[in-house]
């Protein structure tokens, strides 16, 4: 859970690189859009959406964030993910792709994609599914359960006899 104090900061860091563009900016550049990113997370198991610090497009799991989007530069959406600690180091030097501010700075491994050079849209529809999957398995076990993820079904995992 965040606290009150760090809530001002993440206002602060998603609302300064997106600029006055927030709203009526056009995506024209062949790299996914706002439309598009918002239905592939609407379509991953269980995703809940809000609009929060300064007009970020926030998706989370079970209350768990595992995606942002907003403009960078005022061009390109610029989409933040979670991602192994492989995956952060294979990518956080790659063309387009950076350490995501604020969280990246706090050891947490969040990866933002600014630009496409190095990553499709098919790439990072398969790291925001990775981002859905691990930010799931921060859950309660109970929570698990209750949205039969991870292998948990509602009446618990079944055991063969041998």
């Amino acid at each position: 859970m965040i606290d009150k104090g760090r809530i001002g900061a993440l206002d602060d860091v998603f609302r300064k690189p997106f600029g006055e563009c927030w709203m009526g900016a056009s995506l024209e550049t062949g790299s996914m859009n706002l439309d598009h990113y918002n239905a592939f997370c609407a379509s991953l198991p269980h995703a809940t959406h809000s609009v929060q610090w300064g007009g970020a497009h926030i998706w989370k799991i079970g209350g768990k964030v595992f995606a942002i989007a907003g403009w960078w530069d005022g061009v390109e959406l610029a989409v933040t993910f979670k991602c192994s600690p492989m995956s952060f180091d294979l990518l956080k030097q790659e063309r387009g792709i950076r350490p995501a501010p604020y969280l990246a700075s706090r050891g947490m491994l969040w990866l933002q994609r600014i630009g496409s050079e190095s990553l499709d849209d098919a790439g990072l529809q398969s790291y925001i599914r990775e981002s859905h999957r691990l930010a799931s398995l921060n859950l309660t076990k109970k929570m698990q359960r209750e949205l039969s993820l991870n292998g948990h079904a509602l009446g618990g995992l079944s055991r063969e006899k041998r």
